[in-house]
């Protein structure tokens, strides 16, 4: 959320047509100072902000609800207990996670993470750190499943996963292992809060971002979104509204294109017969 927070206050001062020093000097700092809380390279203080947007001529209402999530992103993360394997790019993502409002995801390669069983997650974990020991193999399952309880708590993000068809048919585990991933998607379709979409062949082909992608959308409107783009060993963040507007764009083209909910149901049940 540091991140988000960072661009936020960075947008609102350019848009005052007040410069880094301007703004330093308000609050008894440099420019550099700002600089480091528009990067999130420094840690937030709600006084500061307060001052800050004030002086950027936000409205106390804004004010007030930005103030909540400084002092949010200040409190202790429930995943330092796990923190040898939650590496900081990782780190920013599940902040995001427990923040926004809408989680927009979708996959070329595997069901995603805040959809595997445990199970699948542990083939998927096994697969991506070949020479970890066994209990290192499990505290980043517990923490994958640990993430996932959170996503269904009051107050969660909705999530809308959209799934390539070659997932259905790529053996994760064997096929008791897809067997139990499938059935429980089919479980996951009649849940609130989460939309899923299978996107067959021919819809990948015609509208894939080429890679996979996870959108986030805050529920206050004046915080920018986030694109997450995920690598072996690390992860980009993007949020240019260049960047936003392409993959948003790209997501909405794909999900246009993807089976509905219903027509998805039928290509699951379909997936699952080659595993029983």
């Amino acid at each position: 959320m540091a991140r988000v927070l960072g661009t936020y206050l960075r947008g609102t001062r350019e848009q005052a047509g007040l410069t880094p020093a301007r703004a330093g000097a308000h609050i008894r700092a440099h420019a550099s100072k700002i600089s480091r809380m528009e990067t999130a390279h420094v840690s937030l203080k709600a006084r500061d902000v307060e001052e800050l947007l004030a002086l950027y001529g936000v409205d106390e209402q804004e004010i007030a609800q930005i103030a909540v999530l400084v002092r949010r992103s200040a409190q202790p993360d429930w995943w330092q207990p796990y923190g040898e394997v939650v590496p900081d790019w990782l780190q920013q993502l599940i902040g995001l996670e427990r923040d926004a409002h809408v989680i927009r995801t979708y996959e070329t390669q595997f069901v995603p993470g805040l959809l595997q069983t445990p199970a699948y997650a542990r083939a998927v974990v096994s697969s991506g750190h070949r020479f970890a020991a066994p209990a290192e193999v499990e505290r980043r399952v517990a923490l994958r499943l640990e993430r996932q309880r959170r996503m269904w708590e009051p107050g969660a993000p909705v999530l809308w996963a959209l799934i390539d068809e070659g997932v259905l048919h790529r053996p994760v585990g064997g096929p008791k292992v897809m067997y139990d991933q499938l059935t429980y998607l089919l479980d996951v379709l009649r849940q609130p809060g989460v939309r899923l979409q299978i996107a067959s062949y021919a819809a990948s082909a015609e509208a894939t971002p080429g890679t996979a992608v996870t959108y986030l959308r805050f529920a206050q409107g004046f915080l920018p979104d986030v694109v997450y783009l995920e690598h072996m060993t690390s992860a980009v963040y993007l949020d240019r509204l260049e960047d936003l507007d392409r993959y948003r764009a790209a997501l909405d083209g794909l999900s246009a294109l993807a089976a509905t909910p219903a027509a998805s149901r039928v290509m699951l049940e379909e997936a699952l017969k080659r595993y029983r």
